[in-house]
């Protein structure tokens, strides 16, 4: 008898368990999240957060208690729902340099050799594989009638910084390499990046610009991505910091655990605080809130930055100032060598003044840009544009937009 009731409290706390934090996750997004007035469908986006923000909440819980990490959690859930379609493309897995990847390729014959696709995905570091962009990237590979790779980089939590940036350059590197054996045209090889993955793509053109044994890369395509771990007091970054699915905490989160830095550091990132004065003045003509446009920028109050300067946090974060990290604080003799551009922004991101600073940077050098900027969109989304019921029409417009440019390479 006793141990069907011991049995039978233990149900009960476990469903109480899953009731409370499920309640919990509800109240929070209630009480802290922004929708913004521009996102249609605002039930479904609602709906869609929450099962992300229960995921992660989840994930956090099962690696407190040891038995999975939430990166790890996250992951294996998005993959079991990926829906992988091939959309008349020939799929092959391989490794490049012990760095999986796979190339997609039009099953239609060509005559001449085809566009070349480098593309990284997002996902902060933790999140995103091959599987769950699979059909993003064989779409991709179909309507632009060109070679993908899609390179599947090594995340965390067992591969902090900088082994994604690393195994995205040794596998890019091999492509570029390679290009005759796939039957990609040398000079029409495109790099593209979403999130995390534009910042890799970014860095990419940047160190392969001495290379003269590699084929020039011909156009880079940076939807969304992260180009500074600088400035964290742009006006997007205070405007739409509790807008999914990159909220701010979210945002330094990923950070703190991609570059294994103490959270204790949290507060000197964001003010700025271990940026001496001089480097201020120095990144503050590429960095500055007074070089967003103004309509951007204009609503809210600029709280004084970089913040009184922290000496001891200094050699704990000065790697953050490294182009590598930073790529939009390259010189300009640097900026003035890359590639046309196709820049995607979202009105409702904390990345969004990345972009538009870094769009600034690049026409300042006399690069071409074609900026495409999103008013009804969200970070992330461009995952969901084969999801149906939870697809929105900007993933569409996005994908679209990227189709529309790279066909032009």
């Amino acid at each position: 008898m006793l141990p069907l009731i011991a049995s039978g409290l233990f149900l009960a706390a476990i469903c109480l368990l899953v009731l409370g934090v499920n309640l919990w996750v509800l109240l929070d997004h209630f009480l802290k999240i922004d929708v913004p007035p521009s996102i249609p469908q605002r039930t479904r986006f609602r709906i869609l957060h929450y099962a992300f923000h229960l995921t992660v909440t989840w994930g956090n819980i099962l690696e407190k208690l040891r038995i999975c990490s939430m990166p790890k959690f996250f992951q294996f859930l998005q993959d079991a729902m990926a829906i992988k379609r091939n959309y008349k493309v020939v799929v092959t897995d391989l490794y490049f340099e012990e760095v999986p990847v796979r190339l997609f390729q039009p099953k239609a014959t060509s005559s001449s050799p085809r566009r070349g696709i480098i593309f990284l995905h997002g996902g902060g570091g933790m999140f995103g594989s091959l599987d769950s962009y699979h059909t993003l990237c064989c779409f991709l590979a179909r309507e632009t009638d060109s070679v993908l790779l899609a390179v599947g980089y090594r995340k965390l939590p067992e591969h902090p910084h900088p082994v994604g940036l690393q195994d995205c350059l040794c596998a890019s590197i091999h492509f570029l390499k390679s290009l005759k054996t796939y039957g990609v045209d040398p000079s029409r090889v495109v790099i593209c990046g979403e999130s995390i993955g534009g910042s890799a793509a970014a860095s990419i053109l940047q160190i392969l610009l001495g290379r003269l044994d590699l084929p020039k890369i011909r156009a880079q395509v940076l939807i969304y991505p992260i180009l500074q771990a600088i400035n964290f007091q742009l006006p997007s970054h205070l405007q739409n910091q509790n807008v999914p699915f990159l909220t701010r905490d979210l945002m330094i989160t990923c950070i703190l655990n991609y570059f294994s830095i103490d959270p204790s550091w949290k507060d000197v990132i964001l003010t700025g605080s271990y940026i001496p004065q001089d480097t201020w003045m120095k990144y503050r003509k590429w960095l500055g809130s007074d070089n967003i446009p103004q309509r951007f920028g204009n609503k809210i109050q600029q709280p004084e930055f970089p913040g009184p300067f922290n000496k001891s946090a200094y050699p704990e974060l000065k790697d953050f100032l490294d182009i590598k990290i930073s790529p939009l604080v390259a010189d300009n003799e640097v900026i003035a060598q890359l590639p046309e551009a196709l820049l995607v922004s979202i009105h409702w991101d904390v990345l969004r003044d990345d972009i538009l600073l870094y769009k600034k940077h690049l026409e300042d050098q006399g690069v071409p840009v074609t900026w495409y900027h999103v008013e009804d969109g969200f970070h992330g989304c461009l995952l969901l544009f084969d999801k149906k019921i939870f697809s929105f029409p900007c993933c569409w417009n996005i994908i679209n937009a990227v189709v529309s440019f790279t066909k032009e390479i």
